[in-house]
C-alpha cells in the first residue's frame, strides 16, 4: 500500500473512530424534550401507542463500551491500521506460510508411508482414499466426471467398472497417468459407406446387441483388416489401447449412428501426461484410488 493510501485509510479510521466515541459519550447525556407523562409526543395508532424516552440501559452501555476497546486494541495488534503492519508483525501470507508448511510435514509423513505399499494394497488404505479422492477430482474430474464414470462425448472411459483399454493392474494404471496414453482408430471411409455400415452391424453382433444378420454376414471378412488391432474375435488388445468389442461397454457411444461414426471417420484418444503436474508419490495414490474404483470389494475384504 501507498504512503498516500495508508494516509487516507488512517483518515477515515480515526474519523469513523472519533465519531463513534463521540456519540458514545454523547448519547447517555443528550437531553430529550419530554411530555409531562414521559413521553416525546409521537403517536401511532390514533394515539393508543405513544413513544416513551428511557436512558440506555448499563449493560449497553458496558458492553459497547468493551466493543470500543476491542477494535482500538485489534488495531493495534493486527494490521488494518494503513500501512501498520500491527503490533504482533501478523499477516495472512505469513499464516498461509505457516499452514502449508504443517501440513507439508504431515503430508511427507503419508507419502512415506503410502510408497512401502504396491498400488493393489494401497487402494484399501482410507486415507490414501481419501487423498486420491481429492487429487482426482482436482485433475482427473474434467474429463472423467466427479465420479468417475467416463464421458462418452470426449471419449473418456469410465473408471468404475472392470474394462481397461490399456490393462487394469497397478503398474498399467500408474503408467497410464505417469506417461498418459495416445488412442487412434484410423478412418475406414475408403471401403465405402455401404461397407461402413456393414461393418458397424459385424460389431454389434460381436456383442450379442440387436443387429441386421445379413450386412453382418457381409461384413466379416472386411474385419479381418480389424482384427489386427482389435483380434480375430474383436476381444481387443491392451498393448496397443484397441478397445474389446464383445462386451457392451462402448467408449464413444454404442448406438448404430456412433459405431458408423467411429468406422467412418476415426477416433482420437488423448490421455495427458500427469508426471510435470503431479509427483510420482501422487500419482502413486491416484493409481491407487482409481484401482479402488474398480475393486470396491478388495477394500471391503481387508
Amino acid at each position: 500500500m501507498s504512503s498516500g493510501w495508508s494516509l487516507w485509510v488512517m483518515f477515515l479510521v480515526v474519523l469513523n473512530l472519533g465519531i463513534t466515541f463521540f456519540l458514545y459519550l454523547w448519547g447517555p447525556r443528550v437531553k430529550i424534550p419530554t411530555l409531562p407523562d414521559g413521553t416525546s409526543g409521537h403517536v401511532w395508532a390514533h394515539g393508543t401507542l405513544r413513544e416513551g424516552i428511557r436512558p440506555l440501559p448499563r449493560w449497553w452501555l458496558a458492553l459497547s463500551g468493551a466493543m470500543f476497546i476491542a477494535g482500538v486494541a485489534y488495531l493495534a495488534l493486527f494490521p488494518g491500521f494503513g500501512g501498520f503492519k500491527g503490533l504482533l508483525g501478523w499477516t495472512s501470507h505469513g499464516k498461509l506460510a505457516r499452514d502449508v508448511a504443517a501440513n507439508g510435514v504431515k503430508l511427507d509423513e503419508l507419502m512415506k508411508r503410502f510408497s512401502l505399499y504396491p498400488v493393489e494394497q494401497l487402494a484399501g488404505d482410507p486415507e490414501a482414499q481419501q487423498l486420491g479422492t481429492v487429487l482426482f477430482r482436482d485433475n482427473c474430474a474434467a474429463c472423467h466426471g466427479r465420479e468417475a464414470k467416463g464421458n462418452v462425448l470426449l471419449g473418456a472411459p469410465d473408471l468404475t467398472d472392470n474394462d481397461w483399454l490399456y490393462g487394469g493392474d497397478g503398474k498399467a494404471i500408474t503408467t497410464s497417468i505417469h506417461d498418459g496414453r495416445a488412442g487412434v482408430m484410423p478412418p475406414w471411409s475408403s471401403l465405402g459407406e455401404d461397407n461402413v455400415k456393414n461393418l458397424a452391424q459385424y460389431v454389434l453382433s460381436l456383442s450379442g446387441s440387436p443387429h441386421d444378420q445379413a450386412r453382418a454376414a457381409a461384413a466379416k471378412p472386411l474385419f479381418a483388416t480389424c482384427a489386427a488391432c482389435h483380434g480375430a474375435e474383436g476381444k481387443g488388445n491392451q498393448a496397443l489401447g484397441a478397445p474389446n468389442l464383445t462386451d457392451h461397454i462402448w467408449l464413444h457411444g454404442g448406438s448404430v449412428a456412433d459405431i458408423e461414426e467411429t468406422i467412418r471417420n476415426g477416433r482420437q484418444g488423448h490421455m495427458p501426461v500427469w508426471s510435470p503436474r503431479l509427483s510420482d508419490e501422487q500419482i502413486h495414490v491416484v493409481a491407487a484410488y482409481v484401482y479402488h474404483l474398480s475393486h470396491p470389494d478388495d477394500a471391503a475384504r481387508q
